[in-house]
Formats: structure tokens, C-alpha cells, sequence
């Protein structure tokens, strides 16, 4: 007796093989997404406009201070009020006295509003002080 092809009435043959190209879109979907939202989350919680100079160094954030135009204090990315200031700042130099604390303040923000945070940054015992700026493009 010879062997033939599939008998007739026989259903078509199981594909043994995984497709994995929708696999391999959502994959790559979810790195977008996290990509996006992870920079992001980088930003800080208040919308300011830095002022912009010729050079800058860059240098650790570990604990920001950003004063909008509409006077809205944020200690990093919380907002506080004026009052709460150097006791937040206290706390956060606590845990890391040498931390630099950086000033993000928006270009509408009067010098004399930003001297005032600067000094309750020094009252809470910040030693390094940092001023954030953007390079002129």
C-alpha cells in the first residue's frame, strides 16, 4: 500500500508555529509609553521658564526649589506654603546635609522673592546653593 496526502474530509493541517509579531508590537507600544511618561515625570510640578545663559554646569537636583510667576512655592515638585519653607527644607537636608539645594525660578520671578528663598535655604542649613538656568541656544 503506498502512502498518499491527507485523506479526504480531513480538516487542514495544525500550524505548530507561534506568531509573535503582535507580541512584538505591544512590546514595543508599552516601551513608548513608558518612555514618554518617564520623561515626564522628570519635569518639574510647577511650570516655569528658566532664565538662559551662555554656560551652565550641570549638577545633582536632589533637592529643588521652584518659585512660579504667580508666587506658588514648590519643594521638590510639592508645593509648600511660604511659612513651610526652611521646615521642609530641614527635613529633606536631614537625611543628606551636604545635598546641593537648587533654585528653579521662573524668568517673571522678582530677585527679591528668589533672595528671600534663598536665605531660608540657608537658615535650614543648606551649605551648597545652586541657581538653575538654561543654556542660550
Amino acid at each position: 500500500m503506498a502512502l498518499s496526502g491527507p485523506k479526504k474530509g480531513s480538516g487542514p493541517s495544525i500550524m505548530a508555529e507561534i506568531n509573535i509579531t503582535p507580541l512584538t508590537d505591544i512590546f514595543l507600544v508599552l516601551l513608548i509609553i513608558f518612555m514618554v511618561s518617564s520623561a515626564a515625570m522628570v519635569e518639574s510640578g510647577a511650570n516655569i521658564s528658566l532664565p538662559e545663559v551662555d554656560a551652565t554646569s550641570s549638577a545633582s537636583r536632589e533637592i529643588t526649589v521652584s518659585v512660579t510667576p504667580t508666587q506658588e512655592i514648590y519643594v521638590n515638585n510639592v508645593r509648600t506654603a511660604y511659612e513651610d519653607i526652611e521646615q521642609a527644607l530641614a527635613e529633606l537636608l536631614a537625611a543628606n546635609p551636604e545635598a546641593p539645594v537648587v533654585l528653579e525660578g521662573d524668568r517673571e520671578v522678582l530677585f527679591g522673592e528668589a533672595v528671600r528663598v534663598l536665605s531660608l535655604a540657608q537658615k535650614a542649613g543648606a551649605t551648597q546653593i545652586a541657581i538653575a538656568a538654561e543654556r542660550s541656544r
